[in-house]
């Protein structure tokens, strides 16, 4: 099936995105209202004033990205929308919105999983890539590892117990003063720090292998802050973002390597906002090389929360005949691989 053009609109956290694409593969437009500057007032996404933020911009952002497109909405084949998971209130307005474009054009109604969204931002940079394949999802809200059977057919092998990864970056980041948000902050600063000035701890999940825990990463610089404050003992603020940092990428590559060494994939795919680290690539590129496994990244771009992703996966959706109805909900805790 060819020539299929979606609409697709992202509002799970407080990025108002909306695209065009085309075959699950190319994109017509891609269009994304970051709300960045009104959150790093308060240190952190404010759910309440995400929903507001998106009630505002997503008719504009929509229209901009059929402009952008040079189409109508006519012209379009389907209208694709995130019903999950991620922040409730935000959720809802993709989801109205979405639903009342489908019914006022007559278009087919496709909800899309936050997760396979990301994932499928590989597919826009890498035409050659197809399932089966391992893939990686690190971002403020999800650490997932996921095995990638087909488009729209995935098994997941590990997930936080606790904090994302990303969730841990923007708490470290705060708590050593570098302010919201703090993945690419932190990621920046380690340049200039040694990465071996603290041994911290990289945790592990008895009952399963897979799985993450960044908690106890997290308490613990936070417990060395206070050492050397109560002691008087300078912080240099390079080497425990360096150090930090190297613990959580460390704790990554592990599993992946795991995974890879015990599944025998040939091919990765890494995913979500945190893919944007410069040292957590590098990493997972090495063990990818170790392995023989050919590595796959998303361009920055697609690598934070945008519509375009959510157009590719849902391309899938509706070649295989999966449509929604008006009661299409918001699902703040939809599972990989739930289907409703």
């Amino acid at each position: 099936m060819a020539g299929v053009k979606i609409l697709a609109i992202e509002s799970s956290c407080d990025e108002t995105a909306a695209a065009v694409v085309e075959d699950g593969r190319k994109v017509l437009s891609n269009i994304i209202s970051s709300q960045i500057d009104i959150h790093t007032l308060y240190g952190g996404v404010v759910p309440e004033i995400a929903s507001r933020k998106h009630t505002e911009r997503i008719c504009n952002v929509v229209s901009e990205a059929l402009n952008a497109a040079s189409i109508s909405l006519e012209d379009v084949d389907a209208v694709a929308v995130t019903y999950g998971p991620g922040l409730v209130g935000a959720l809802l307005v993709g989801v109205s919105y979405a639903k009342g474009l489908a019914y006022a054009a007559s278009k087919p109604l496709i909800g899309v999983h936050h997760i396979e969204g990301h994932i499928c931002a590989n597919l826009i940079d890498h035409p050659e890539l197809e399932p089966p394949f391992l893939s990686l999802v690190v971002s403020g809200g999800h650490t997932t590892l996921v095995r990638v059977e087909d488009y729209n057919k995935m098994e997941v092998l590990g997930i936080t117990r606790d904090d994302a990864a990303g969730e841990a970056f923007d708490k470290v980041a705060r708590a050593i003063g570098l302010g919201y948000p703090g993945g690419p902050k932190i990621d920046k600063i380690s340049d200039e720090g040694d990465p071996d000035a603290v041994a911290f701890p990289r945790a592990k999940v008895g009952d399963s292998v897979y799985d993450f825990s960044f908690s106890g990463l997290k308490s613990a610089v936070l417990n060395y802050l206070n050492q050397c404050r109560m002691s008087n003992v300078e912080i240099n603020t390079a080497d425990v973002a360096a150090s930090f940092q190297k613990a959580a990428v460390d704790i990554l590559c592990e599993r992946v390597d795991l995974a890879l060494d015990e599944l025998g994939d040939k091919t990765f795919a890494l995913a979500g906002g945190v893919a944007a680290n410069k040292h957590l690539r590098a990493g997972l590129e090495e063990v990818c090389k170790k392995h023989g496994v050919k590595f796959y990244c998303p361009l920055p771009v697609y690598c934070t929360d945008n519509a375009a992703m959510i157009g590719a996966a849902a391309y899938y959706e509706y070649i295989s005949g999966v449509r929604h109805g008006l009661d299409l909900n918001a699902m703040p805790s939809l599972r990989l691989g739930e289907r409703i």
